[in-house]
């Protein structure tokens, strides 16, 4: 008997076996995709991880219905990398294997219900949906489950099924769907017979008609200048006509159509022949970085904002690709990747390759293939977190850049993981080494190089000496106190913009807050409207005119009165992007501004659109949340404005105020890139706190002691480590009963600080009620072993009946 080990798609913690017969036990290797049947009709796409002889003992193994690859897809060292993400952060390998993989590679069964033939029916006998599902099925000999529920117009059609099969008038099949096809282009050329010179004498003969002499006269055009195929939309461009008259050129064999396979994602631009020139900081930091891979893997570049670190970067990566090896170049946002490949494509040419979630189905699909078959278009892969999962060849650098950045972090849904520590663990198994690169690292890294366990390199100095922005600070207690605010600029923020504004200059403004604004509030009784699902005000946004939350989605149109008692005396309070954009319209007329924010960068090439029209001055004010902080390059910035700067420093976290120096840092770092110091002006209601003073002075390594001080004393990483428990359930006193349980059993067990159980802030989400416990490992115990106990734990919570239905989600390191 022969058999396989195989991943399933699905949030399973173990692996599966299924028997093969021995000419497919001998074809199948590691890697390869096969489809299994699994539960009592479902068809999944499993991933094979091993092949062996011994039968399973709990269940009689199922036999696979296909092999869907001729040859691996899935290289061993990321199998290895998979399994080693689903163990340290306690989550299924099913998990990781769902979210590593485009799901243009995993199939999934469609059912398809089709009918009888030979069965005569009594028209009768069936009720109204029964009889409509028949008669759909005499025009169209199948459907699926997806069409019968937009025939019917109701979601629950399964019972209306199970009549029919009962009654022997359908019966259900399960198909599976290769989703991936590879794009094709229509070409066309002259036909054969008219390729000699009588032939084309003769040809212009023929032509009668004005239309097609126009179009085989721009064919000609075309190929003479371009000496390359000819495609049918190219045609239709030049000639100014359309797609009929090619087909009736077709028809009448003057034309030949072709199909040719093509990327879908191509690069078309120059490749600059010009040599990239570091300054003299940049050199030394580059020969610093080489001599500290010789003794460490891992490096951290400390660069100020704006000091060149791309530069740096480039000149690695150019060092990188002369032998041979593949570069993984990770950013934190999507937004940033836009930048960087046009500036990347410009060196290397079509060597770089783009992989994150706003590309379809399709693209990653073939980034993917790029990859594995280590084809020259992916020599250079930049992306999301995501990218960390693609199949390299041979990988030699890997650089993460802005690696302070939270978005590295994966929340939701699992495998919840950080790229940055898994991007080093992934660089061990290649024996490749990792640059990390930031302007305020996060205080783990920087614990790592003070420790020796990583090399650092520091750039104090900005490129061609530009000097570092000022930074003016505005109390916004005394502007109020004055009355010298407008709307929620003070007077001296809107001198500045006049300013910068007369000089052509342009802006950015920072507000953490999309949506018009947070709360409305009844100013009669003080009610203010709350999501029907989660714990939350819902934000208003004026742009949709409706109250939305944030969490789960949930909107209404704007109350004109009060729902609590009717009064119409409604009112905002605080402030969002879209108020602030809504202001400056008053304020400065003439001024073009924009909104970068998560509702205005919803398309693929959302992003793309306001970063291009920003960097050609289309635009004056540039208004948004985060993702301006994160390393965009513009040269004609002078003044950036960081509206409120209190709400990032009173979260509760114990990171808020490391995050909000990063975060003010960050922002205040677009100002002033090119020759002239730029100005930053931060308005706040606490001017004398630590941490903005930090911001003030440009102070990392005092930012840095202070808050390695406190974490010490409170028992937070870099000293411990920090697993989160969340528990979810309907029921609230269940809930409670079920994580004290949890709460009690692990204290008792474990030798370290358990902390909880907790109401988080918001303390339910879509309906569920939530409570959160921490787990405290200290440094000196073993993480693996105490990881073994807790999931002991875990798996006997679960046992307990009662409890079975409470959902619980492991987070590890959940910062």
């Amino acid at each position: 008997m022969f058999f396989i080990e195989v991943i399933l798609p699905l949030s399973l913690a173990k692996t599966f076996t299924y028997r093969v017969s021995e000419a497919e036990f001998h074809f199948i290797k590691k890697g390869m995709r096969v489809a299994v049947p699994f539960g009592k009709s479902k068809i999944y796409t499993a991933l094979v991880l091993d092949i062996h002889e011994n039968a399973p003992t709990l269940y009689e193994a199922k036999e696979i219905h296909q092999i869907l690859d001729e040859k691996p897809i899935a290289t061993e060292i990321q199998i290895k990398h998979w399994l080693w993400v689903a163990n340290y952060y306690m989550c299924g390998i099913g998990d990781v294997y769902r979210g590593a993989f485009p799901t243009g590679l995993l199939l999934e069964s469609e059912t398809i219900v089709s009918y009888k033939p030979d069965v005569v029916v009594n028209d009768s006998e069936l009720s109204d949906d029964e009889f409509l599902i028949y008669e759909a099925l005499h025009h169209q000999s199948s459907l699926k489950i997806q069409d019968i529920v937009s025939i019917l117009n109701k979601k629950n059609i399964l019972p209306t099924l199970q009549k029919l099969i009962a009654k022997d008038v359908i019966f259900l099949e399960e198909e599976i769907k290769e989703s991936y096809k590879p794009k094709l282009v229509k070409f066309v050329k002259l036909h054969s017979k008219y390729e000699t010179d009588q032939g084309l004498s003769d040809l212009l003969g023929i032509l009668k008609n004005d239309k097609q002499r126009e179009i085989v006269l721009a064919y000609f055009q075309i190929s003479a200048s371009e000496k390359k195929p000819v495609t049918v939309k190219k045609l239709v461009e030049v000639s100014g006509s359309t797609s009929a008259v090619i087909k009736t050129l077709v028809k009448n064999e003057i034309l030949e159509e072709y199909l040719l396979q093509q990327d879908r994602v191509s690069f078309t631009g120059e490749k600059s022949e010009k040599e990239l020139q570091l300054s003299e900081a940049q050199e030394k930091a580059f020969t610093a970085i080489k001599n500290s891979f010789l003794e460490k893997e891992v490096c951290l570049l400390h660069g100020v904002t704006s000091s060149g670190k791309t530069e740096i970067y480039i000149k690695l990566i150019e060092e990188y690709l002369h032998t041979g090896k593949q570069v993984l170049y990770l950013l934190p946002e999507i937004a940033l990747t836009t930048q960087l490949v046009s500036r990347l494509r410009l060196h290397f040419g079509d060597k770089v390759a783009v992989f994150h979630s706003k590309y379809s189905n399709n693209e990653r699909v073939e980034v993917w293939r790029q990859t594995l078959e280590n084809s020259e278009k992916a020599q250079i892969v930049i992306g999301a977190r995501s990218a960390l999962f693609l199949p390299f060849n041979d990988l030699g650098l890997l650089i993460v850049d802005e690696e302070h950045e939270q978005t590295f972090k994966q929340t939701d849904p699992a495998p919840r993981y950080h790229a940055r520590d898994s991007a080093i663990v992934l660089a061990n198994f290649y024996k490749a080494k990792v640059l990390l690169g930031s302007a305020t690292p996060s205080i783990e890294t920087y614990f790592n190089t003070q420790n020796d366990k990583y090399g650092l390199v520091t750039l104090t100095e900005r490129y061609k000496n530009v000097r570092m922005p000022e930074v003016v600070l505005v109390d916004l207690k005394d502007k109020h106190f004055r009355k010298r605010m407008t709307g929620h600029f003070s007077d001296l923020l809107i001198e500045e913009m006049a300013e910068a504004l007369s000089l052509g200059e342009q802006i950015i403004l920072f507000q953490n807050r999309r949506g018009y604004s947070p709360i409305i509030e009844c100013l009669t009784c003080g009610h203010v409207p709350h999501c029907q699902q989660c714990d939350v005000s819902l934000t208003y946004h004026k742009f949709k005119n409706q109250l939305r939350c944030h969490y789960c989605g949930y909107s209404i149109a704007k109350p004109t009165n009060c729902h609590s008692c009717s009064s119409i005396d409604l009112s905002t309070k605080g402030f969002g992007t879209e108020q602030i954009e809504q202001e400056l319209v008053s304020l400065f007329p003439k001024a073009k501004t924009a909104r970068m924010d998560q509702d205005t960068t919803r398309g693929k090439f959302g992003f793309e659109k306001l970063i291009d029209n920003f960097k050609n001055r289309e635009i004056d004010i540039l208004v948004g949340t985060q993702m301006l902080a994160k390393g965009l390059d513009f040269d004609n910035v002078s003044l950036v404005g960081i509206m409120n700067a209190d709400n990032m420093l009173h979260h509760p976290d114990f990171r808020a105020f490391e995050r909000s120096f990063q975060m003010m840092t960050q922002v205040a770092g677009r100002a002033g890139r090119s020759e002239k110091q730029g100005k930053v002006v931060i308005q706040t209601y606490n001017p004398n706190h630590n941490t903005i003073q930090q911001v003030t002075n440009h102070n990392y390594i005092g930012m840095y002691k202070e808050q390695l001080y406190d974490r010490q004393i409170y028992k937070y990483p870099p000293y411990f480590r920090i697993i989160k428990l969340t528990l979810k359930h309907k029921d609230y006193d269940k809930l409670k009963e079920g994580s004290m349980w949890l709460y009690q059993v692990l204290s008792q067990n474990l030798g370290m600080p358990v902390l909880g159980p907790e109401e988080p802030g918001i303390s339910r989400i879509r309906n569920e009620y939530i409570r959160t416990i921490l787990i405290k490992i200290p440094q000196n115990l073993h993480l693996g072993n105490t990881k073994k106990t807790i999931q002991k734990m875990l798996n006997s919570f679960e046992a307990v009946a009662q409890y079975r239905a409470i959902k619980v989600v492991v987070n590890v390191d959940f910062y």
